[in-house]
Order: structure tokens, then sequence, then C-alpha cells
């Protein structure tokens, strides 16, 4: 397998796209191939096969969707309030929208995950992972809230994500209300 980091990682970003425009039937090599504009066959040169491929997508998602260190120190230079998990939900929310690609992209691998047992096992701890690094930044950074409440913080969050970036009609009515100024007076109280 080759191992120049940026070739695979170019690979990968041609990945997302092609799962997010054209589903997981359109995920082939030969269609990442034709997306990063390379020859035919690099693809299988840095990719063992579509299993490995759709795993690293999820890697590469992760990381295109991660907040940059720098931003995130500044964001949490703040003290712990409400008000901060307001503005790191906000944060969250504008990633996608920057990144719709690359949600869309990890929409279809869970989709995928579904119908092929093993990799959905893997997804399940990926995401398990993923919610219980959320779960700790959230306690460790002495925000407001349990464990419960960033579980629902974070079922809420891609809710509103999967209806903003899917089907924006259902949330049009809203537009004007922070909804995620509401769901933090709602759920957190400022003493917890």
């Amino acid at each position: 397998m080759r191992q120049n980091p940026e070739r695979r990682a170019a690979l990968l970003d041609a990945a997302i796209d092609v799962l997010a425009s054209e589903g997981s039937r359109g995920l082939t090599l030969r269609a990442v191939d034709g997306k990063a504009q390379v020859p035919i066959g690099t693809c299988s040169n840095y990719f063992r096969n579509r299993d490995e491929l759709l795993l690293q997508i999820m890697e590469r998602t992760h990381e295109r969707i991660t907040p940059e260190p720098e931003q995130l120190a500044r964001t949490m230079s703040a003290e712990p309030s409400r008000s901060l998990v307001v503005l790191l939900l906000r944060q969250v929310h504008e990633r996608m929208q920057d990144d719709r690609s690359c949600y869309l992209a990890m929409l279809e691998l869970r989709l995928e995950g579904t119908r092929r047992p093993a990799l959905g096992k893997q997804l399940n701890d990926i995401f398990s992972s993923v919610l219980e690094e959320n779960i700790r930044f959230h306690m460790d950074a002495g925000l407001p809230g349990d464990r419960i409440d960033v579980v629902l913080l974070y079922l809420a969050v891609h809710g509103m994500n999967l209806d903003d970036l899917t089907a924006p009609g259902v949330l049009a009515p809203y537009v004007g209300t922070d909804l995620f100024d509401e769901l933090a007076q709602r759920l957190l109280s400022e003493d917890s």
C-alpha cells in the first residue's frame, strides 16, 4: 500500500464528495479516482478494498469536522456557562454547514453500516467513542449539565443538522428563533 499522506488525504476527500453526491452505491474505487483526477487504479494502491476505504472515510470526516485546536482554545477561554455551551453548539452546526459533503457522507456511512454488520459494528465503536469524548470534554471543562444532558444535546444538534442539511423546510418556520439558546435554556440550568 502506498503511504503518501497528502495523496491519501486527497483520495479520501474525493471519496467523501462521491459518497455525499452519489451515495453508497456510487462509491467505487474508480469513481474516487475520477473525482480526485488521478490515474485509474490509484485508489486501489492506497486502499485494499471498499471496506477499508469506508472506514478511512469515517476517520477523515472526523478530522475534517474537528475544530482547529487554536479555535477551540479561544472559545474555551470563556468562563464555563450555558452561554458557552450555546456557542459550542453553534460552532458544531457551522462546521457541518461549512462542510456539507462531509456530514452527508457520514449519514451515508451510517446507512451503509445498517446493511453491512461488520462496518456497522466498527462505526458503532467510533461513534460511541466520539460521544464519550464529547461527554468527557464537557465534564472536564466544567460546563453546566451532566452526562445525560450532554447526550441530549448531542441528539438534538444531530437532529437539527439532519433536518437542516436534508430537509431544510422543516425548520424554516423557526428561522429567527435561536434554537440553540432555547435548547440550552430548557435543558441546562445555569447552576448545574
